[in-house]
């Protein structure tokens, strides 16, 4: 298993940007996929995008397609979500995540292997 740490997170105003970084341990970070969920409050944690592990294939949900662009870069052990066009509705605790396969991460956030901490975001309208 890989060990995540996010950051990045913090007060935006509505069409704002924000670029969060999850930055992994391990030397096994490049065998995968990584994902990005959010949680608001009082609502359930829900899948946001995922990326293949080289990156060569990236997947959105409807609601941040678009606005939102997920990226790796193998040799800092990082990915990264750059998130524009922000809106109030995009409010949350964001969680990176790690699973063997992007399916594990659009799926079911019960096959996730790795969690991070998580980092709020708050857009202000």
């Amino acid at each position: 298993q890989v060990q995540l740490v996010e950051s990045g997170g913090g007060l935006v105003q509505a069409g704002g940007s924000l670029t969060l970084s999850c930055a992994a341990s391990g030397r096994t970070f490049s065998s995968y996929a990584m994902g990005w969920f959010r949680q608001a409050s009082g609502k359930e944690r829900e899948f946001v995008t995922a990326i293949t592990w080289s990156g060569s294939s990236t997947f959105y949900t409807g609601t941040v397609k678009g606005r939102f662009t997920i990226s790796r870069d193998n040799a800092k052990n990082t990915v990264y979500l750059q998130m524009n066009s922000l809106k109030p509705e995009d409010t949350a605790v964001y969680y990176c995540a790690a699973a063997r396969t992007t399916t594990q991460i659009m799926g079911d956030p019960r096959h996730v292997s790795s969690w991070g901490q998580g980092t709020q975001v708050t857009v202000s309208s």
